[in-house]
């Protein structure tokens, strides 16, 4: 009788056991959160750093971009034009652009003409931009060169027709390809600088030189309402319905957003938010491998030397998920085997894969660590004749 007491006693400390096992397991791997209902037609949502993929829906959709094209025409401004104070005069076109509040003859500054342009989303201020940075103030051709810039840094569905996002059929992008962009933007100082501005006193000279200014807002109203929200660029158009490039940053981890085709103005900020309170309870950054610790070498043709090395632009990060193992992470290179002169110091040269579980994550470029002029170098020919005889 007693045996068959401490067998039961036993039987139920056993279950009791199990149960609070069972607990424990399931505390420590919670199911992921239900990502959110949102009104927009494509978005994605990205982590800075990495650019891991945290939540998309019809992202390589072809859609209109609205201004969020003005982060290209931004950016072309910052890497391009050599002093942002020089003076700018506003030609016939710029001020008879619809959305405008620029007049002919009125001259100001590339910076100022670039605080309209991502704050105010003023459409003169884009071709403003446009015929100053083309020797036949052309806004068209400078539209090419936002094509090509946008195919360099890899959003090869995108094509421009203008430089502000004015309805055009030719005018084209996807959220994934608006996100790659947004987040090339990002990782420059003064573009970041830009976007995260509340308010701007813009200062212009009239065509009689009389200095005159008002008050720029910015038409990003997650700025002044959302935790952390540091930009990027609104957009909206009948055509292209409510568009926003968002980022904000929480705990060191900034997450970026594209919404495209939301029903209304209002509904963008409201999809934006809703895409970053899913994102951030989601992730964390764990260190990889610093990029002086990564090095590669690439074979040069027709230059003055045969080989260049390569590091990674930035140290490589690893973005966790809920539930991920940092020991899935691994890095991989996808370079050509040779590229040809002449090379700058800093082009990129390659790409850095991270990959988890074998799948692709993010890319890092691998830059050039030297200058290589064009010339002959011996043993760049003999990998010449090695490569035309191998085929």
């Amino acid at each position: 009788m007693t045996f068959h007491r401490s067998k039961n006693i036993f039987r139920v400390f056993a279950v009791v056991a199990f149960i609070a096992l069972l607990a424990v397991k399931t505390s420590f791997a919670a199911p992921l959160p239900k990502p959110p209902t949102i009104t927009a037609e494509a978005a994605i949502l990205i982590e800075a750093s990495t650019g891991r993929v945290i939540y998309e829906k019809n992202a390589d959709r072809l859609m209109y971009p609205a201004s969020m094209t003005k982060m290209m025409t931004c950016l072309l401004a910052l890497e391009q034009w050599k002093d942002l104070s020089a003076p700018v005069t506003v030609g016939a076109e710029a001020a008879a652009t619809e959305g405008t509040e620029l007049t002919e003859g009125e001259t100001t500054t590339m910076r100022e003409l670039l605080m309209a342009l991502m704050m105010d989303s003023d459409n003169g201020a884009a071709v403003a931009i446009a015929e100053a940075m083309t020797p036949s103030r052309n806004a068209m051709e400078f539209a090419a060169n936002m094509t090509q810039k946008a195919w360099l840094i890899g959003a090869k569905q995108t094509q421009f027709a203008n430089p502000n996002g004015l309805p055009d059929i030719r005018h084209v992008s996807t959220a994934r390809d608006m996100m790659k962009i947004a987040r090339y933007g990002w990782a420059n100082p003064e573009f970041r600088r830009i976007v995260d501005a509340r308010e701007h006193l813009f200062v212009w000279n009239t065509p009689d030189g009389r200095k005159q200014q008002r008050k720029l807002e910015n038409t990003n109203e997650l700025l002044y309402s959302y935790p952390g929200m540091s930009g990027i660029k609104t957009g909206w158009t009948r055509a292209a319905g409510g568009c926003l490039a968002g980022a904000a940053t929480r705990n060191g981890v900034t997450l970026i957003s594209i919404v495209m085709n939301s029903p209304d103005a209002d509904d963008r900020f409201a999809d934006t938010a809703k895409l970053m309170d899913y994102g951030f309870p989601l992730v964390r950054i764990e260190k990889g491998p610093v990029k002086e610790k990564i090095e590669r070498t690439v074979w040069a043709h027709d230059g003055r030397t045969y080989k260049v090395t390569a590091h990674p632009r930035e140290d490589v990060k690893f973005l966790l998920f809920n539930g991920d193992d940092k020991k899935k992470f691994k890095i991989d290179f996808d370079m050509p085997r040779f590229i040809r002169a002449p090379i700058k110091g800093g082009d990129k040269v390659g790409d850095l894969v991270i990959l988890y579980d074998g799948k692709e994550v993010g890319r890092i470029d691998m830059i050039a660590d030297q200058s290589i002029q064009k010339g002959f170098h011996p043993i760049a020919a003999a990998i010449d004749l090695y490569d035309a005889v191998m085929g």
